[in-house]
């Protein structure tokens, strides 16, 4: 992959503890940007039990791929402390090029199989003010320092390309809000020069999917000799599926493949996967793969329609757009 194709670029990564966010995170130090990696975890302070990742060690690794990484422990759901991170950036270095809303640390909270009569209230409350009202308060106060500068982003991280149901009301509120909060933002943005997309990893092999499993980066591979080759009742954790996944870094070089697209206008607005930029792109996997979860899952389990230029076309032009076109 071409390195430090974001020399000179200041990046804000919400949520870069551990899984997408990190590998987001460490593959913007791979390209030269400076990565502002936050999170509630740090070596001081741990804030999700059993989980030994700190918000420094990803600023560590961003620095050791070729970037400049600072970390800022920061709860993104407090305007007061997200309103303190921006100051500090806009203290340092003026202005900001790319956001990347990935605050979701929804897992112990999420019940699967479960109807919506049944399940936790409190917690799928929780949830949506975990990672909705999050990324709503980050973009609030980070959106105005990317005004005036050429080429910004605002990147949405959620978990499917479609407009399907996700299996649990509060994740699939959560997945699907911000798919529509990156399309929200594109047409207040549309006559400035930032864009705003939504992006999806496929299977993706995070610290705690790898835990899940019994192996590490190193030798995942080997999960494929478990004598079980089905999903869980409540999970999708098949073996064979876990073949297919990928690792954290490849839907970060997702990332900088679209914040180095001098002509990523055209996609504001609309949910991406890693898959099919990689394929558009040219980017690969660590191990110089190209895994595609959409092309496994539609021969496994069945063909499901994406997001498409039709499914778009409803969206644009809205009433209110027309009714009030100089609003924004």
């Amino acid at each position: 992959m071409a390195k430090k194709l974001l020399q000179g670029k200041i990046a804000l990564v919400a949520g870069a503890t551990r899984g997408a966010g990190r590998g987001i995170a460490v593959a913007l130090g791979e390209a030269g940007a400076t990565v502002y990696c936050t999170g509630r975890s740090t070596r001081r302070r741990p804030a999700t039990p059993g989980r030994l990742e700190t918000i420094e060690e990803t600023a560590e690794l961003v620095t050791a791929a070729g970037g400049r990484g600072i970390a800022m422990r920061v709860d993104h759901t407090e305007p007061a402390e997200v309103k303190k991170l921006v100051a500090a950036i806009k203290r340092r270095h003026k202005g900001l090029d790319i956001l990347v809303n990935d605050v979701w640390g929804g897992d112990p909270l999420t019940e699967w199989g479960k109807p919506f009569w049944k399940v936790n209230l409190e917690n799928g409350l929780g949830l949506l003010k975990q990672a909705i009202h999050s990324h709503i308060i980050t973009a609030h106060y980070a959106v105005p320092l990317m005004l005036g500068r050429r080429g910004g982003i605002i990147l949405e991280i959620t978990d499917g390309d479609a407009f399907y149901y996700r299996g649990n009301i509060f994740y699939d509120l959560v997945k699907i809000s911000v798919i529509r909060l990156a399309f929200a933002m594109a047409r207040e943005l549309r006559k400035r020069e930032i864009v705003s997309v939504a992006l999806t990893p496929g299977f993706l092999r995070s610290e705690a999917v790898l835990d899940h499993f019994g192996v590490s980066e190193a030798n995942w591979k080997d999960a494929a000799n478990r004598k079980i080759n089905e999903n869980s009742a409540d999970q999708n954790d098949a073996p064979a599926d876990f073949m297919v996944s990928e690792s954290p870094r490849y839907i970060g070089r997702a990332v900088v493949a679209l914040a180095a697209d001098p002509k990523v206008k055209r996609k504001s607005g609309r949910v991406f996967s890693s898959w099919a930029l990689a394929r558009e792109y040219g980017f690969t996997d660590l191990d110089g793969t190209r895994p595609h979860w959409g092309n496994y899952a539609r021969k496994k389990y069945g063909k499901y329609k994406i997001c498409d230029e039709r499914f778009y076309s409803y969206w644009v032009p809205g009433l209110v757009e027309l009714v009030f076109p100089d609003w924004f």
